[in-house]
């Protein structure tokens, strides 16, 4: 494991603790070159699908991708990190659901979006404007005029 200040590869595990839901191990270490400790997760590997791409590429589904997102959307936004590890979680545990070899980008950002809606709207706004790639004002103000249309029902 490569230190994340040093990049040195030698360090040693100072605790291990197992995660919430028992799937991941904590790690923390400390490097022995620069002395500054960090944090590691293990988790098992599964086999997941592929993620089909807009323009047809392939390519592994990337949990880390996905929380990394959520993560920006969520910045700034009274919400738990337990929160966004849930709403990643059970994003995973929809897809895993599938058994399907290969699922599309749409369906992956579609339920992101699904989830951040019922979580945090702003959020949801901010995701959706990268997700859907506004090309303007005006189609984000769409996006904005039909959040509000939900929210008065």
């Amino acid at each position: 494991m490569k230190c994340p200040h040093c990049a040195n590869t030698t360090n040693k595990v100072i605790d291990s603790r197992l995660g919430k839901d028992g799937s991941v191990i904590r790690r923390r270490r400390v490097c022995l070159d620069c002395n500054r400790r960090f944090t590691t997760r293990e988790r098992i590997e599964e086999d997941m699908p592929m993620v089909i791409k807009k323009d047809g590429r392939r390519e592994a589904f990337d949990l880390q991708k996905i929380y990394n997102g959520v993560k920006i959307a969520c910045k700034k936004r009274p919400i738990s990190m337990d929160k966004i590890e849930e709403l990643v979680k059970g994003l995973e545990n929809r897809v895993k659901e599938l058994g399907e070899k290969e699922v599309h980008s749409n369906f992956v950002g579609n339920e992101v979006m699904k989830s951040l809606y019922k979580l945090d709207h702003v959020a949801y706004v901010r995701f959706a404007s990268v997700y859907r790639e506004f090309k303007d004002v005006n189609e984000f103000m769409e996006e904005l005029k039909h959040l509000m249309k939900k929210e008065k029902k």
